[in-house]
Order: structure tokens, then sequence, then C-alpha cells
């Protein structure tokens, strides 16, 4: 496929798939545009028109991780209705098994290769994953299962203990010999009793 044959609009998809999948297939994000492009089968300068830097291309790419993220969030929820404490468990492992399947993606969305990671997490896009944590605290406490505390401090505590699980996790530091067997199941009890009142 040539870059004269895309329809408008198309080759910034390409790019940003073919990106994707580089960071899946390559583990990590130390390739140059120019080998994006020549994987993409376009002209080396082919991803300038969209992107005017590699900087640029794994901040979209980091955009995109936090919207799947937040995909996956909502699709545990939906997947347990009308059961509070059962949609803590399915948006918990959710986001584990996010963390999991997409190692690489995950560590460009929360470690330091973009220069600017603080301003890239209060994005609009990046902040629709903790978005669905805040809904579930709030409906939580209405129903009277969470306990009334300020919601961003429980969110915070929700997200450290799920982000430092994952990290744990990809790093292969959940040894048994030094957590115990089901580390990741009795972390998670212990951050829901300490949201449940």
């Amino acid at each position: 496929m040539t870059e004269r044959s895309y329809h408008h609009g198309d080759l910034r998809r390409v790019i940003i798939d073919t990106t994707l999948r580089m960071l899946k297939e390559d583990g990590g994000w130390q390739f140059t545009l120019r080998e994006v492009a020549r994987r993409a089968g376009v002209s080396h300068a082919a991803p300038y028109k969209h992107f005017p830097d590699k900087a640029a291309l794994l901040s979209e790419i980091a955009l995109i991780g936090f919207e799947r993220l937040q995909e996956a969030l909502l699709a545990a929820q939906v997947a347990a209705p009308d059961d509070l404490l059962a949609e803590f468990t399915a948006i918990s492992h959710a986001y584990l098994t996010f963390g999991q399947n997409n190692p690489a993606l995950y560590r460009l969305m929360f470690g330091g290769a973009i220069a600017d990671t603080a301003k890239l997490h209060l994005e609009p896009r990046a902040l629709g994953a903790s978005r669905v944590v805040i809904d579930f605290l709030e409906r939580g406490q209405a129903a009277g299962l969470v306990r009334k505390r300020p919601v961003q401090g429980q969110a915070t505590a929700c997200w450290a203990q799920l982000h430092g699980l994952t990290m744990l996790q990809l790093d292969g530091l959940l040894m048994p010999e030094k957590v115990g067997e089901n580390a990741v199941e009795a972390a998670l009890a212990a951050l829901r009793e300490g949201l449940v009142g």
C-alpha cells in the first residue's frame, strides 16, 4: 500500500495503528518515526504530516491508552449491574488486566517517557478512567455502602493501590515467597474493607 492510496484522514490512523502494534511487539518505544513510517509502508516524511515529532506521537498513543482503560473499566461496570461490591471487584480486575495485557502502553501512560507527563494526565481524555472510579465512589456513598470521606482521596487510594499492584505484577515482584498466595485478591480485599462503611 502506498501513501497515495490512503483516503483523506486515513494516514493518521495508519501511523497510530502501526505505532500501537510496534509498542506491543517491541515492548518499548525506542523506535524512530522513520521506523514507524517504514513499517506503515509510507514515506519517511509521512508521520510528520500529523505529528511534529515523536513526543507528539507518543503523547497521542498514551491518550489512546487512557481511553482504552476507561472503556475497559466501563465494560466491567456494565457487567456487574446492581451490585456495588461486585462492581468494585470487576473494575479493579479490569484495571489490572489492562496493565497486564498492555505492559508497554501502560508504562508509557504512567512512566517518564513523555516530557510533560503531569500535563498529559490533566487532559480530558486522560481523566476518563478516574471519572469512572469517582462515579462508583459517589454512588457508593449515596447508597450508604462506601464511607463518607472526600471522594478524591478515596479515588487516589484506589489508584495508588491498583497502579502499585499493576507495576509489581509487570515487574514480576508479587512473588508468593514474599507476599504469599493470592496477594492481589488479599490487597483488593483490604482496599475494599477500607472503603466500605
